[in-house]
């Protein structure tokens, strides 16, 4: 029988960065799950920074966020606005960055899933902390 990874994000998650990012991850053969929460009442929101990896589908659960598409992401036509209850699909190796929109507390909330998983999430069997600049908290 496969093992399983059971993580709950409803018990907090780990603060990465001093400016409010909070994750937990797991990683397995084919894909990788993030929840993701990025607190305004830590200060500043985290600056768009333009990554790629594999097809991530978005789920975003409270709050929201303005999606760049492409590398420099910052044209208006070039962006995809995602609210509490919004899904989007981003295809494989497509740059993107994010500027998070807060609900009355503060939240941005949201599940991300991508195959194959990202790298950075660590190797198959991970549950951990995600470091998204290279920070350490």
């Amino acid at each position: 029988m496969a093992s399983c990874q059971i993580f709950s994000f409803t018990e907090g998650l780990r603060e990465v960065v001093a400016d409010g990012l909070y994750m937990q991850s797991v990683v397995g053969d084919a894909l990788s799950v993030g929840v993701v929460n990025f607190r305004a009442a830590k200060g500043s929101d985290i600056p768009p920074k333009s990554h790629a990896h594999g097809e991530e589908a978005t789920l975003q659960l409270r709050g929201g966020c303005t999606v760049g598409l492409g590398p420099d992401g910052a044209a208006p036509e070039s962006t995809v606005a995602l609210e509490a209850g919004s899904v989007m699909i981003m295809p494989a190796d497509a740059p993107h960055s994010g500027v998070n929109s807060f609900d009355a507390e503060g939240m941005c909330l949201r599940l991300n899933v991508v195959t194959p998983p990202r790298a950075e999430y660590g190797a198959k069997g991970a549950s951990q902390v995600f470091y998204p600049m290279g920070e350490k908290a």
